[in-house]
Order: C-alpha cells, then structure tokens, then sequence
C-alpha cells in the first residue's frame, strides 16, 4: 500500500508544510477551526509521550519491567484520535495505546504497573477520572468485540442517535495490521454492521505484524475491509495529527448520531521494535527506517508550527514537561516494589476454593523452606 495513494487524507505534508491532498479537501472546514492552544496542544502530548516511552523502554532493558511495547513513531496517529473523543466517549485500546489513555486522565503509572506485572488490568474503567477508557489488550483483536459488544449495549439503551451531540456516545477501539487478521476483527465488524454501532475502528498500520510486512498480511488496502461490510472506510496519513483528528471527529460524530460504525486505517510506522523482546534488525532494512524517519510525526508539527509563528519558549516548556514526566516516572517505578503475594490469588474464583487455599499453602511452604539459606 503506497503512502501516495490517491484516496489518502493528508494536511501536513512530511516537511511540515500545510498541503491538503485532495481527499483533505473535505475536512478544511473542521480543520480550520482549531486554534494555536489546540494545535500547540497537539504537539505538546506528541512529544511528552515520546520520553515517557523512551523512559519507559529504558526500564525494561534495566529489569524494572517485564515487557515494553513502544508506541515510538505513531504519535500522530493516537494524539489526533484520541483528541476528536468527546467526554462521553468510551475508548478501547490495545497495549500501545499510551498517549490515547493519558490523554483521557489515565496516569502513565498505571500503565508502567501492568507492565511490571504488578496488576492485571491497571486501572479502573469506570472511575470517573480515567475517561471511560477501557484496559489494554494483549490478546490480539479481543478488544474489538468488546467495543462492539459495548457499542451494541449503547444502541439498546438509546445512549446514541438522539440528535444530542452533547448526550450521545460513541466507541473508538484500536487494533493493528496483524490484528486486523484476526477472526475477532471480523466478526466484531459484522456484528457492529447488522446493529449499527456507534464504533469507529481505529487501524494504525505500522507495516509490520512483528516480522510480517503488510504486503505479506493482505493482497489489497486493508481500509478496503471495512467497505467489506458496508461501513465507509478512509485512508489517512496517520503520521499527520491534524488528520487524524479531523478524520476521527467526523467519523466519530457520525457514528455517534445513529449513522452506523465506520473504519480508519492510519497509515504511520513502528520506529521502534514490536516490544522490547522483538529485534527489528532481523527482518527490517535501515533504509526502509531511514525513510520513515524522515517522515517523523513530531518533527512534522514542530516544523508546521515554528512556520505559524509558534515561540522557542513554547519548545522550551514542552521539552521541560516531557523531562519531568520522564524523570517522574522512573522515581515512581523504582518506588513501586514487588507483587503481593496474595495477589495472585485473588478473584480467581468469586468464592473461597480449596484448591486455592493449597496453592497458597504451598507457596508459602515453598517460601519459607528459604529462610536461612536452606533450600
């Protein structure tokens, strides 16, 4: 799928520079409503982001995490969307989905606690300041049907359609191209179809399913797939924030009015590996890399602001934000500790269980044949 496909939405072209594609054409209107606190906004989250995942892919090669999934280089693609939410809206990430949940109230530490093992979820979905959005996701293309299952429920309660943009809700769930191969993906599509779900599907086609390329996973586009099942599917460069938002707030809106579930495929990249136990270097060339660098998301929205007048002090304090952030939590992991020991075996059954009970013995038997050196 080439990134100069006709039918691409693109405002921000790679050098920064504001040239709509023709396809951008409709959404000029939306786009041009946003203000310099929304734009700078934009970039503020883009590049906050990117050193919490750095810090975040630094502790997991220093042993303070179990795994680190980075989001490094789609920044653009989960800024805009996740912005073009309404309050009212309900999220349903994978597991990389790491500004999407900060930017709706999620703390960064939640998610640093699931990757350490210390939680099996993270956080509370439905605690007010998480803004109805869900858990991650590791099993692939599962949190589709859980968004459609969900979007279903808001047909049957009347909580959309209403004509009150203000009342209505939508759903938004991510998913990628290797997951956009699972049967889950599909059948949340033909289920979001017969019962006109208010749900857009947010594709973010990185170009690799680990070491799967696309050309590999599909013979045509992948946003063709949503057309599959009657839903209107568009191609964005998912590497530029303002359309990602703007694609997003209208599909969003649209589906939220009763108009039925519709698809995104966001074109971007993985700069960085799948997680931190993936090495690219095994099956990605530097030239291939090289070449998406130079379409990096941030530095296209640093290059489009400075060019509308934005100050080197506004750079100075997001660069100042994003070093705290980093720095706040590496103190905040290092103070985290390890897993309780009763954890493990809570909510394993709703009630007490003897079998249970033996393990938890057994445990800590295991434990204590330790003490003193003794094995």
């Amino acid at each position: 799928m080439s990134p100069e496909d006709p039918t691409l939405v693109r405002l921000l072209q790679a050098d920064g520079t504001f040239a709509p594609s023709a396809a951008a054409e409709p959404y000029l209107e939306l786009v041009n409503g946003l203000g310099d606190a929304d734009l700078e906004q934009f970039y503020r989250d883009m590049a906050v982001i990117r050193a919490f995942d750095v810090q975040a892919t630094n502790l997991q090669r220093q042993g303070q995490l179990a795994l680190w999934p980075p989001s490094y280089g789609q920044e653009a693609a989960q800024v805009g969307s996740a912005h073009a939410a309404r309050p009212q809206d309900h999220i349903f990430p994978s597991y990389r989905e790491h500004v999407v949940t900060k930017i709706r109230g999620v703390d960064p530490i939640d998610i640093i606690r699931l990757m350490r093992g210390l939680t099996h979820g993270g956080w509370d979905p439905f605690d007010p300041k998480n803004g109805n959005t869900h858990i991650y996701t590791l099993v692939l293309g599962a949190q589709t049907l859980h968004a459609t299952g969900f979007g279903m429920g808001l047909v049957f309660d009347g909580r959309c359609g209403t004509g009150d943009p203000e009342r209505d809700e939508a759903v938004v769930v991510y998913y990628g191209d290797g997951a956009s191969s699972q049967g889950d993906v599909h059948e949340a599509m033909v289920f979001a179809a017969s019962y006109a779900t208010p749900e857009v599907f947010f594709l973010q086609n990185n170009q690799w399913a680990i070491s799967v390329p696309v050309a590999t996973q599909s013979r045509s586009p992948l946003y063709k797939r949503g057309e599959g099942y009657g839903m209107p599917s568009i191609l964005i460069d998912g590497n530029d924030v303002l359309a990602s938002w703007a694609v997003t707030r209208r599909a969003l809106d649209e589906a939220r009015s009763g108009s039925g579930p519709r698809a995104i495929e966001a074109m971007t990249y993985r700069l960085g590996a799948h997680t931190t136990s993936d090495d690219p270097t095994k099956y990605r060339t530097s030239d291939e890399e090289e070449s998406w660098r130079r379409r990096d998301p941030i530095a296209r929205m640093r290059a489009y602001l400075l060019a509308r007048g934005a100050s080197e002090a506004f750079f100075a304090d997001v660069e100042a934000e994003s070093e705290a952030l980093a720095d706040d939590v590496r103190t905040r992991t290092n103070a985290l500790g390890g897993l309780d020991r009763e954890a493990m075996f809570a909510h394993v059954y709703s009630e007490d269980h003897p079998l249970i009970d033996e393990q938890r013995r057994w445990l800590a038997d295991y434990e204590a044949s330790f003490e003193g050196g003794a094995s």
